[in-house]
């Protein structure tokens, strides 16, 4: 095989993988789906994709590669419920990714994160309607390990069996859950009840 041609297999699996799963893949997935002898071979594939302006890569970033000539092409982004439903939600892991996704959403590139894995939820309720976030609409979350206060995040609490949509503020020996919305109290919980599933990067509204 032309050295060409093993770098359009190469593109052409990253394109699909980020459409599809809504992360880019590793070298090693590269290199084992492909049947490539090496990841220093995929490694040098990638450096020519690179020179020649058809992908970007992350240095540092595991999944950082980033198809360049994908435009303004939706990627495909997996629905896992609802975020209000009184369940945790069952962020997937790589392997399980396409067995748990309720549906697919479609979602502009450029909101995405590279690097990240990327789920999305349907929001039950109204207690982030000041954030222009009402119900009916989709959340687009990035699974993180850390989030910075005043962010929006959908966190599982332990302790009272549900998950919710609120704005996560750090204080002294709690958590503030901090709904945008003027009817709502506040949610305050011990950090060991609280686990954070995904940071929110965008929302799709409702067209009804």
């Amino acid at each position: 095989m032309a050295a060409s041609d093993k770098r359009t297999r190469i593109l052409d699996f990253i394109h699909d993988f980020i459409n599809q799963r809504g992360y880019a893949p590793t070298m090693g997935e590269i290199q084992r789906t492909l049947g490539i002898s090496s990841k220093s071979v995929v490694d040098y594939q990638l450096k020519i994709l690179e020179q020649e302006g058809r992908i970007r890569r992350d240095a540092g970033v595991t999944r950082g590669l980033q198809v360049l000539d994908m435009g303004s092409r939706a990627q495909a982004v997996p629905l896992l419920g609802v975020i209000a439903a009184g369940q945790p939600v069952h962020v997937p892991s790589e392997e399980t990714w396409h067995s748990v996704a309720l549906d697919m959403v479609d979602v502009p590139p450029d909101l995405l994160p590279r690097g990240h894995q990327v789920f999305a939820l349907r929001v039950k309720g109204t207690s982030m309607i000041d954030a222009f976030v009402d119900h009916g609409d989709i959340v687009v979350l990035a699974k993180v390990s850390t989030v910075e206060d005043g962010q929006m995040v959908a966190a599982w609490l332990s302790d009272r069996d549900e998950t919710t949509l609120k704005k996560l503020y750090r204080e002294p020996g709690r958590i503030r859950l901090q709904p945008a919305n003027k009817a709502m109290d506040p949610i305050y919980v011990d950090q060991e009840n609280i686990e954070v599933q995904g940071r929110v990067i965008a929302v799709l509204r409702k067209l009804w």
